[in-house]
């Protein structure tokens, strides 16, 4: 009998797929489950809905029904019309309400002994149906159904589902507390009156429990937008709180995602707020960064130019000092956060000019660099390629006759060791610098969340980031002062734009032209010196790297103390600064100072002159004939050579070059993804702490 019974409710539920919408707020599914086959006649009962609602019309007097507490529970009446109106019409009353039998059984609810009838359970009644309906292999044509299936998996590990704390016995909210079900119906439409109608009560609805925060609600800038212009354009209770998945405020993944709600109404400020530190961390999925609510408030939320918002200008110390304070371990705040924009828009230039003309100077310097270079370097690769292919394979060999014979096995010394541990080191700094930043950048790409995690979460990157810093500003400075020692002994024998001088000087400008001729075949390769122009090119751009980079950098890294005297305005730009310069370094070093050292054609797969700090006498001779030419006329050439490097040693220089190579086009892949993921580097405008 009770099998029964339940498919006799199961084939009423179906015929109104309104069911399933109605009492979880979904609305809108039409009562065809019939029509469509999915369920067979109603059987036939012994009370009809004319019958219940002859008494529960609200007009026979007050209707009680007993309780498992003793007190009787009065029972509210049901409008017919508005009965008649909703999802539930097609329904008979006693599928749901199925301990009433008629009023001839004994123990039955409508005589003066029964007992109290069962809790209607809507969460149950849905689900059965959703489980009949994939059995039947009906699912992929009920999407509808299997979101009202999901809503009731949500609504389970929901704050409304646990157990009250009053009462163990119940959970904190019912479906039935927030939908009538005997009348409810959600407007399938959204942009229709009922369906605004529907969105203006979903307040107070919550504020049937929540009163407080509804009494608050109505006097923010949500609340009295909806109420003065009647719209519901404004966000409600469930725009923030979700509607089935409402989750205790203070859980990790409420703050995670509480923001993104924000971001489905204000766009423009959520896209800027992303590219903050604080909400890069929330998007890598790390909650402790602030939140809007943090900043704006929750249900307290006023327009800006309020005196009595969180971050009017008034106010806005003393809402950042909540958690820019020595309790969390943050240096206090200071005037220059006053005027941050946290929001700020490059593009915008009347309201955001400072922001805007740092993005537009620093976007202009990437596209010069890669514009010029990248022609460069696939000319060049043309170039040397043609040239092979028309020799028949194999590098360009250079006879060194004019060299002794008992010379001609020794190799020419380039870099020296001290210059070989630098370089080393500072491309070591600068990769761990790259793949500890770059996860900020493109926050939203999936291995920028996995890189995070590798290296402890963005408290632990930062510091590993900031120890890298300063191992390669350390280097940066020690040649500085190296080099003015050196001018200091040299003063009197050092020529400004001589061969050996790394200032660039008017040959280097015609050996650009010349390399561009030879590219397209126009003329002969141009000789070059000690160093060519795009060696050159190589040393400077650290110093302008080093200066954006790092200037930049110990902005962000005190901002307490830069507050106290820059205006916020700094803050933005600062990071604007940080951000592109250091996407050029990045792509620069391992697309065009790869190709020129490893990926050219006659270099390819790798140079290790720059481990071993040597170099054959043909190749050097290839390379830089002016310099070989000077130091053979001069007498000096034997002064430069050394003993080839060991088996060994080359085993090993190559294993650390393909090594360095490879992080470093592993990198590039990353940052490649992330930039055609998410359209361009990403300009992180907050402060990094």
């Amino acid at each position: 009998m009770e099998h029964a019974g339940l498919l006799a409710r199961l084939r009423r539920a179906a015929l109104s797929a309104g069911l399933v919408f109605a009492c979880l707020g979904i609305g809108g599914l039409a009562g065809n489950a019939a029509a469509q086959g999915d369920a067979p006649a109603t059987a036939k009962v012994k009370i009809d809905n004319g019958t219940c609602l002859g008494c529960h019309d609200g007009t026979k007097g007050k209707l009680e029904v007993p309780t498992a507490a003793g007190k009787p529970r009065a029972l509210s009446p049901v409008d017919q019309q508005k009965f008649e109106k909703g999802v539930h019409s097609q329904m008979e009353c006693v599928a749901c309400h199925a301990d009433i039998k008629d009023n001839a059984e004994k123990n039955n609810a409508h005589q003066k002994d029964a007992q109290p009838l069962a809790k209607v359970d809507c969460a149950s009644c849905h689900q059965e149906l959703w489980e009949q309906t994939v059995k039947r292999g009906r699912a992929d044509d009920r999407p509808r159904l299997k979101a009202v299936a999901t809503n009731i998996e949500n609504y389970k590990k929901s704050f409304h589902a646990r157990p009250n704390p009053d009462d163990k016995t119940k959970p904190n909210a019912t479906c039935s507390q927030c939908h009538d079900t005997h009348s409810f119906n959600v407007p399938v439409n959204k942009s229709s009156t009922e369906n605004t109608q529907w969105r203006l009560g979903i307040s107070e609805r919550c504020g049937s429990c929540h009163s407080e925060q509804l009494d608050t609600y109505k006097e923010s800038v949500h609340g009295k937008e909806n109420a003065k212009r009647m719209l519901a354009d404004a966000a409600t209770c469930s725009d923030c709180h979700f509607a089935h998945k409402v989750a205790n405020t203070s859980s990790e993944p409420f703050k995670l995602t509480v923001t993104a709600q924000c971001g489905n109404c204000h766009g423009k400020q959520f896209d800027a707020y992303k590219d903050t530190f604080h909400g890069a961390a929330n998007t890598l999925g790390y909650g402790y960064t602030a939140k809007c609510y943090d900043c704006h408030g929750s249900h307290d939320i006023v327009r800006v130019k309020d005196p009595a918002s969180k971050v009017h200008p008034d106010n806005r110390l003393e809402t950042c000092g909540s958690c820019h304070n020595a309790k969390k371990g943050l240096a206090p705040v200071s005037k220059g956060f006053v005027s941050f924009q946290p929001h700020a828009e490059p593009g915008n230039f009347t309201r955001y000019p400072e922001v805007t003309a740092a993005s537009w100077g620093m976007s202009g310097l990437l596209i010069g660099t890669f514009a010029f270079f990248w022609l460069h370097t696939i000319l060049w690769f043309y170039r040397e390629w043609k040239d092979r292919r028309e020799r028949g394979g194999g590098p360009v060999h250079v006879r060194v006759d004019e060299v002794p014979v008992a010379l001609q096995a020794k190799q020419f010394q380039r870099f020296t060791r001290t210059w070989r541990i630098a370089h080393f080191t500072f491309a070591l700094s600068v990769m761990v610098l790259a793949i500890t930043g770059m996860p900020l950048f493109y926050p939203e790409v999936p291995w920028a969340h996995a890189v995070m995690n590798f290296f402890g979460g963005p408290k632990v990157t930062g510091l590993i980031h900031r120890c890298a810093a300063t191992v390669f500003a350390s280097i940066f400075f020690w040649h500085l002062f190296y080099v003015v020692i050196k001018l200091g002994r040299q003063w009197r024998t050092w020529k400004v734009f001589g061969p050996y001088s790394m200032v660039p000087n008017l040959k280097d400008l015609q050996d650009c032209i010349g390399m561009f001729k030879w590219f397209l075949g126009q003329g002969p390769r141009p000789k070059i010196d000690r160093w060519g122009y795009w060696e050159k090119f190589d040393y400077w751009a650290p110093f302008w790297g080093v200066t954006i980079i790092g200037v930049s950098g110990l902005i962000m890294w005190m901002p307490s103390f830069a507050g106290q005297f820059l205006p916020g305005w700094v803050f933005n730009v600062a990071t604007i600064f940080h951000s592109e310069e250091a996407f050029l370094a990045v792509v620069f070093l391992f697309t065009v100072h790869f190709f020129n050292n490893h990926f050219r054609p006659d270099k390819f797969p790798v140079d290790v002159v720059m481990f071993t700090g040597s170099m054959p006498l043909d190749e050097f001779k290839k390379e830089h004939p002016l310099e070989y030419q000077r130091l053979l006329q001069s007498g000096e050439l034997e002064k430069h050579l050394v003993e080839p490097p060991s088996k060994l040693q080359m085993k090993l220089s190559r294993l650390l070059g393909f090594t360095l190579i490879l992080i470093g086009l592993t990198i590039l892949t990353l940052v490649a993804i992330g930039f055609f993921s998410t359209g361009g580097p990403s300009l992180p405008a907050g402060v990094v702490v």
